[in-house]
């Protein structure tokens, strides 16, 4: 697992960088607010459920979540899958809002 800051996100998705971005919260949060990742629970990773994510095992999966616990939680369960490149978003989407606003 590797890890990206949201600036370092947020520039490569203005640069119109092709990213795999994967949110890892509760519907319900993603509802609220999200910044445009495949919405897949981290329950669903618990429980090996990864199958739309099955083609980006050697590509690099940015995963964010709240506060970024959850999503290196995800990280560390896909890297036992075999994904070869997870990267966890540091602060997740709370320290988006506060680099970035709502």
């Amino acid at each position: 697992m590797n890890t990206i800051t949201v600036q370092e996100l947020k520039k490569r998705i203005d640069g119109g960088e092709k990213i795999n971005l994967v949110d890892v919260r509760e519907p319900a949060e993603y509802d609220e607010y999200n910044i445009g990742g495949q919405l897949i629970p981290l329950g669903k990773i618990q429980n090996m459920e990864v199958e739309e994510l099955e083609p980006l095992k050697e590509d690099e999966v940015i995963i964010h979540c709240r506060s970024g616990k959850r999503s290196a939680a995800a990280c560390l369960m896909l890297d036992a899958m075999g994904f070869k490149n997870t990267v966890n978003v540091e602060g997740g989407i709370l320290a988006w809002q506060d680099a970035f606003g709502q």
